[in-house]
């Protein structure tokens, strides 16, 4: 970590502007080697400078180049950030210029690892960085932002900074367990036990609408053919994506698209439509990739055409049997009969009683309900408005770590309403506070940081 490192911190492909980031004691010094203009070792910081950036006398660029001292500076280091043209030839050739002076390529994520190794951020608020980047929609940026700022992690030192208090208080018993003392009090400490226990299970229920924010919601769109699937998917995005004809076993192949719904993003699989006999190679193959998308879809819409369901035994049948294993192997699943405006109102009971259960009626053709399908999309995930404030989990580590917290509070609670001894009810808060330390970097190992740290981009 006393090496000075250097990457290109902005995306590969044509832009305005590209930027040279250095971090490192000698970051300073290997950009003045380079850079014709003021004497960037004597300029105070925080300060921007023009200049170009020459090797021996040929100039490469004209740029503007950023000056931070340590250890205010993103990695607690001294950075310097060149910023170039942004001609993949002049980043490259600057890059190597650096190279040249003494500096050596980062590593993916390493200027986010020093600034973590540097107490700049804890480990929580590392992974928010990366969060952040990945973010593309307005959930996924409000959840990352918030973890950014600390909010996590404060939630999570308010619970150590008491269970640490009363962790002292029970192993200074222990100090004279010949006297017969009591320095815990255990009725307070049921308490904080209570709460903590409460706070960390909604922290822990969080996590279903934090991994929809963090990595969208695949929604199969599905049923047999002509049932209007593909026109379905139209009307849900507004525009023409998928080819629409009368001709059954048009879609041949999945089709993936995106909607954002009130900063939720669903990725929409448009299916081949399923039926038991066909002797067609390709459509065959298409409902076998139907059927693999269903499985593995957060939510499945099944799609059914309305009208000619009452009329057909087969249908209803048919409709049953797929609920069935929509329930068993779905988590989530929608029953929607399309083709509602061609119904009477005395057929539209006749619908609803035969699908025996919750069912939307939708004209996909015609947008009726469109709005509401929506509606009820987001309402599955997120089971009401997604909270702008307080923590959301978006990320597996911290959940696996908070059952754990969970499990270790259970345990203190338990030895509570047992009146365990001391010594083993410490234990029992030591392996809580291991588990909250984990989620923040405070008890961690190196193959864990080379671990997340791997998973960020170069340059950041």
């Amino acid at each position: 970590m006393s090496d000075t490192i250097v990457a290109i911190a902005t995306p590969p492909g044509e832009g305005a502007i590209g930027i040279i980031r250095l971090s490192g004691a000698d970051a300073i010094r290997i950009a003045a080697a380079i850079f014709r203009g003021k004497d960037l070792n004597t300029q105070p910081a925080n300060t921007i400078h023009f200049g170009r950036i020459a090797d021996g006398d040929e100039v490469l660029d004209e740029v503007v180049v950023s000056l931070f001292h340590a250890p205010r500076s993103y990695t607690g280091e001294n950075i310097v950030e060149i910023s170039c043209h942004g001609s993949r030839y002049v980043l490259q050739r600057v890059l190597a210029l650096c190279i040249t002076r003494g500096a050596r390529m980062a590593d993916a994520g390493e200027f986010t690892l020093r600034a973590f190794l540097n107490g700049k951020l804890d480990l929580a608020q590392a992974e928010a960085v990366a969060d952040l980047i990945a973010s593309d929609s307005s959930g996924a940026h409000k959840a990352a932002m918030h973890n950014l700022r600390g909010g996590f992690s404060h939630d999570l030192a308010e619970m150590r900074e008491r269970l640490i208090e009363f962790s002292a208080l029970v192993e200074l018993e222990l100090d004279f367990s010949q006297e017969d003392v009591e320095f815990a009090d255990r009725t307070r400490f049921y308490e904080l036990i209570t709460r903590i226990d409460a706070a960390t299970e909604q922290l822990l229920n969080s996590f279903s609408l934090g991994n929809a924010i963090r990595n969208g919601v695949s929604v199969a769109i599905a049923g047999k053919p002509n049932a209007g699937k593909s026109t379905l998917l139209n009307a849900l995005l507004n525009e023409e994506r998928a080819i629409v004809s009368d001709i059954a076993g048009t879609t041949r192949d999945t089709i993936e698209e995106t909607l954002n719904i009130n900063g939720i993003l669903f990725r929409l699989i448009d299916t081949a439509g399923i039926r038991e006999h066909t002797t067609d190679v390709i459509e065959r193959k298409g409902i076998e990739r139907s059927r693999e998308a269903m499985s593995k879809a957060d939510i499945v819409i099944y799609l059914f055409d309305a009208p000619a369901l009452p009329d057909s035994d087969f249908e209803r049948m048919d409709l049953m049997k797929q609920e069935e294993t929509l329930q068993q192997g779905s988590g989530k699943f929608l029953l929607v009969g399309n083709k509602s405006d061609m119904l009477a109102p005395a057929q539209l009971e006749q619908v609803k009683g035969a699908a025996r259960g919750e069912v939307m009626l939708i004209s996909a053709k015609s947008r009726d309900n469109i709005s509401q399908l929506r509606d009820a999309l987001y309402e599955l995930v997120a089971g009401g408005a997604v909270r702008t404030e307080g923590t959301i989990v978006t990320n597996a580590r911290h959940h696996a770590a908070l059952q754990q917290v969970l499990s270790s509070l259970r345990d203190i609670r338990n030895g509570l309403d047992n009146n365990i001894p001391g010594d083993l009810l410490a234990l029992d808060i030591r392996r809580c506070l291991h588990y909250l330390g984990e989620i923040t970097g405070q008890v961690t190992t190196e193959d864990k940081l080379d671990y997340i740290f791997s998973k960020f981009c170069i340059g950041k």
